[in-house]
Parts: structure tokens; sequence; C-alpha cells
């Protein structure tokens, strides 16, 4: 032994001419010093060094050049001051003091806090309260990555899935919340006060700035303040991705979220029934949400105000999926949850321009989002391939049971609730069309889940009927319970999206059939129910066949067949379509027992007429011609 404590092993040369590994022991340790030491004198500092820094940096055209000439520093000022801006109280005399990032990483908080233009200390008066005498650190546009790892380090219930995704919890509301009712301006002032006062008692915040709509001339800048990952990531998932130079110049949003979900609503309040409320303010262009933290509730608002500015520029706002074909046919699918909407519209044969939400204009259709939001009960690889390729690293897991020990997810498991859903960016699917916009639709799909199993899997529709099931937006679904299966349960969503629509649903069906004729586009109505008997007795339309129907409808081949009408309903099917048993296309002819048959037809229909009741002395249009159509084309009996 030297008298230095090294060891010197072998010679300069091992076996094959290869170098010996040089061991030399200090304090009784062996190193391995065949490669350079690394510069870190602690656990720390080799951490940092394992981060690249990064900023925008992105080619400056136009008019940004000015914006791009600003310091780094003066840049993040004017961030911090919007965000601020935002976070302000209005009864108190300042917002809280914000700052950028974790407050979980203390050694970068002073560096931060030194870019704040407004960090003055007040003598405390009646009017400030507390959280303005702290910092809210903001953690801005995190990428899913970093949202991940808070996440997984705060949240309970977050983990990774074996696919990569991140499985979450919603907590106690796993769906969206009752119907649409009116308040006045003061109590959502008292929700709104209620929620930044929740959210500026935190640490921290996370705050998305984002777009909606692919359309540039119509194009929405939204801010998502939330006290969650989760929901950060969802909406990072589901809202339009901006690229750095976009996030440079965002300026002020057109609308803020304020989601303090975790806390409730005071049910003293007035109009509050219970601890859950979800406001919008369509003046102050504002949405306030207490005591639920099911993130699809800032989807369904984002989207009712998108159905109220859109309409003003004459712009049709449609809950629907939409995909496109490889000559430029585009297709419309409208449906609510459970018909099949995001399952057709995510055809790998044709280039999905969305889901769920759009926008038809002077130039054609545009998706209104920059994600997916799937439903994943019972989803499988062999039915809905490209969804379930879609659940991967970045994709959100709603409420799914997954394998303790490998992290599988049971996709048929329904312990935590039925609404089990993935949120992923478009992108995700191989064949989405980005940037997701399309030309004029060629066909209007109006997708039911008839669970009476009475309307025939096709039906094409004149536009009297088009707008006569658009504005029914019909579809059953079953009510089953532990005692039992009780029978199917009717259910009537205007324009198949009651829940989001601003305006009177005559005035979405009048823009329709406007833009139908003008474009020469087709409706159809395809059941994806039950045939040969109601739910219990019959059996649910094979997928298979669905997807062969659809198939027809976008070559063109179905809108050339040959037709006969139905009776009550009056609807006009074909003989034949290819690649689907002819005797299912008449759905009489699926039932043994033609007396049951007739009368659950006569039942629907009476459904259907009670329901549109309603709509009697709405005139479509400028004459009234169109209303007396639009009544004729409901069923007769």
């Amino acid at each position: 032994m030297a008298a230095n404590g090294e060891i010197k092993v072998g010679s300069a040369a091992g076996r094959n001419g290869l170098p010996k590994i040089q061991t030399a022991r200090q304090n009784g340790i062996c190193h391995d010093d065949s490669g350079p030491t690394v510069k870190a004198q602690t656990i720390d500092e080799l951490h940092s060094l394992q981060k690249k820094k990064s900023a925008p940096n992105t080619p400056i055209k136009g008019a940004q050049a000015a914006f791009a000439t600003m310091c780094e520093e003066d840049r993040q000022k004017q961030q911090l001051q919007s965000i601020s801006a935002s976070l302000a109280s209005l009864t108190r005399e300042t917002g809280p003091k914000v700052v950028k990032g974790d407050p979980a990483r203390k050694s970068e908080t002073p560096r931060q806090v030194s870019h704040v233009s407004h960090h003055h200390y007040f003598t405390p008066t009646i009017d400030v309260s507390d959280s303005a005498l702290k910092f809210t650190h903001v953690l801005y546009n995190l990428s899913p990555a970093e949202l991940y790892e808070q996440a997984i380090k705060n949240e309970h219930g977050s983990f990774i899935s074996s696919s990569g995704a991140l499985a979450t919890l919603s907590g106690a509301k796993t769906g969206r919340g009752s119907p649409n009712i009116e308040m006045d301006e003061h109590t959502f002032m008292v929700n709104r006060e209620r929620a930044v006062d929740y959210l500026n008692s935190l640490d921290k915040v996370f705050v998305n700035d984002q777009f909606l709509n692919w359309d540039p001339n119509n194009q929405i800048k939204v801010r998502i303040v939330s006290a969650r990952a989760y929901h950060s990531l969802f909406m990072h998932n589901m809202c339009i991705r901006p690229t750095p130079e976009e996030l440079e110049n965002f300026g002020t949003p057109d609308f803020t979220i304020y989601n303090a979900g975790q806390f409730p609503c005071n049910r003293y309040t007035h109009y509050m029934t219970s601890s859950t409320s979800v406001d919008l303010n369509l003046g102050r262009r504002e949405m306030v949400i207490l005591g639920t933290q099911y993130a699809g509730e800032m989807k369904k608002g984002l989207f009712s105000v998108m159905h109220y500015l859109m309409p003003k520029r004459q712009i049709l706002s449609l809950h629907s999926g939409c995909n496109m074909g490889r000559d430029g046919d585009v297709a419309l699918f409208f449906g609510l949850s459970g018909t099949g909407k995001t399952t057709l519209s995510t055809d790998h044969n044709r280039f999905l321009i969305g889901d769920d939400e759009h926008c038809w204009g002077e130039d054609g259709v545009s998706n209104i989002e920059g994600g997916c939001y799937a439903k994943c009960i019972d989803l499988s690889k062999e039915k809905e391939p490209d969804i379930w390729n879609a659940i991967k690293f970045g994709t959100v897991l709603e409420n799914v049971v997954f394998d303790e020990h490998t992290r599988e997810v049971d996709y048929t498991e329904k312990t935590v609730t039925e609404n089990t859903r993935a949120a992923y960016p478009i992108e995700y699917i191989p064949n989405a069309k980005i940037p997701c916009v399309g030309p004029h639709p060629k066909n209007v799909i109006l997708l039911a889940c008839d669970a009476f199993g009475v309307l025939p899997p096709v039906s094409k529709l004149n536009l009297a009927q088009t707008m006569y099931h658009f504005i029914s937006g019909y579809t059953a679904l079953v009510a089953g319970t532990e005692d039992g299966i009780k029978e199917p349960q009717a259910t009537f969503s205007a324009c198949f999206g009651a829940a989001f629509i601003m305006l009177h649903p005559t005035k979405y069906a009048a823009m329709l059939a406007a833009k139908m004729q003008k474009h020469g586009a087709t409706g159809w109505l395809v059941n994806t129910g039950w045939s040969g008997g109601s739910y219990g007795s019959g059996s649910r339309i094979k997928l298979a066949y669905t997807r062969k129907i659809i198939d027809a409808i976008h070559s063109g081949s179905l809108l050339n067949g040959n037709y006969r009408k139905t009776e009550v309903f009056g609807l006009e099917i074909p003989i034949e379509v290819e690649g689907v048993p002819s005797e299912i296309l008449d759905p009489v002819n699926t039932w043994s027992n033609k007396k049951a048959y007739k009368e659950t037809l006569l039942k629907l229909a009476g459904l259907f007429k009670n329901n549109f009741e309603v709509f009697v002395n709405h005139k479509i249009g400028k004459d009234g011609k169109l209303t007396e159509e639009i009544l004729g084309a409901g069923p007769v009996f």
C-alpha cells in the first residue's frame, strides 16, 4: 500500500487491449476514476447540473419585435403584473404579491422575488387581507413532466399508470353539475371573492395561459388559475397550447377561470342550494368554481362561453365530433354522452379534426379545443385502438381503478364511477389534422343510443327532419340499479348540448339549416343503441355494423342507395348497406313480438312529441315557413 492510501490494480492494458479500470480507495470507499469527475461538492449542486436553463427562443415577426427587445426581467414583470391583476380581490386594497416558481424550491425564491415590481410592504388596515402580506407563487404554464411531479408529490390519489398516464381522483364529484339557473351579479361577486380569497391563501397556484378555437381570426385567449396540478395538466391538454412566442406576447386574457374546487361555496349565499357552485359571468368574462374538483366543469364552462360569443359573430358553435376524408369531405357527429361521438369521429381511415367542440364559420369548420376527452368505461385496444394508444405519458386518467402493484388499469371497473375519462392532446391521435380546421361539412350525422330499440340503425333525413332531430337532441340511457334493471330513460338535450347553449335552441337550428342549405350537406340519423328489443331483451347494435354504415355515408354510396319510409317517424331507411345484415336495417324485422314493437314505437313517438311542445311557438328563420316544415317532420300517429 502506498503512503497516500491508493492501491494501483493491474497494468495499463487489460484483456483484448482494453484499458484496465483504475480504482482508488479514499476513506475506505473504492471509486471508478476512469471518467472525468463531476463538478459538484453536494447532492444539491449535482441536481442543479441536471437542469439545463431554457427560455423561449423563437423567431420574431413584425410588430412583435418591439416586445421581444424587452429584457427578460421586464417581460416577466409584465407577465406577473397581469397575473396579479387577475388574482386581485375587488373588495380589498390589493391582491397577493405574486412570484414565479415553486415555494418548495426555497433556494430559488429570493432570486425570483427580485423580479416582482411591487414587493413593498403595507401597514395592515381593515381593507388588507393576510394574503396580501405573503407571496403567492405562480407555477406558470408548466410542462406535463413538471405537473406530474407536482401532482405525485402533493395530491393524494395521483399515480402513474403502467401506460405512463397520470391517474387522478376528482373527489366526491365525478361528473358535471346540475342544469343552468340564473343568478344575480351580487351572488356571483360573493362567490368570486370566496374563490379568489382561497386561491390567494395558498402558497402556490397553477396558471395556464392558452387559446380556444383553431380559427386564427376567432381565437380566444383564456387564463386558468387553479390549485391542483391535475387541473392544470387537464387544461394543458384540452385547450390549444401556445408556442413560446405566443406566450411571450399573450397579454391580457379574454376569459379567466378561478378554480377553487377544493373549497365549498357558502350555502347561506343567495341561490346556493349545496356546497357546489359553478358560475359564469359573461359580462366580466369570468368563471368561478367552488365545491367540485371534476375537471370537466372547466371544459363545459369555456364551451358555454363559445356558444355565446361565436353566434354573435355569425359563427355556429357545435357540440360535435368532426373528421375529414382523404378527399377533403368533412363530417360532423352530434350526440350526447355514450352515443359514440368520440369513438366514431376517431377513425383511423380519416383525419380527426376534433372529438367534441367545433365552430362552423365562413371558411369551414374549426376545432375549439386542443385535446380529446374520451370515456374510458369498457375501453379495449381491439374496439378503439387510437384512443387506447393515446393513453400514455401526458394523458390524464380520471377516477379509474388500477392494479396496486402493476398499475395496469381495469377499464371495466366502475367502483369509483362509470364516468371514467381520459384527457389527452389531440396530436396523440396519429391521424389528427393539425391545425384542426377543415372545409365545409358534407354530412351531418346525428347519433342516438336508442335503448328502446325502435329507431333504425341509419336513416337519411331531409332538412326539416334534420332540424327536428337536432332540436330534440334525443338519446335513451339505461337506468340500472342494484335492485334490477329498470326501463330505458329517454333524454332530450336541445342541440345535443342543452347544458352549454346560451341562446334559444331554435337560433342554433336556424344557423345550421342555413349552412347546410348553402353548402349542400346531407343529414343522417344513426342509432348506436339497441336492436331486436329494448334493453334487457334486445342487443346493442354491433360497433362493426355502425362503422360500416358510417363508411357508406362518407363514401357517398349510401346517398345513392334505394330507400323506403318507416311508419310513425317517417324516416327514409336504406334497403341495403354493404357489410351490414339487411334484416336489421328495419327494426320491426328484428323484434319477435311485433305488438310490443308497435307499443314501444308509439311510446317513444309520444315522448318526442311531448318534448317538442316547448318549441312549437318559436319562429325559425325570417318567415315561419321553416317552423311549419320542422313541426311536420316529427312523428305522426
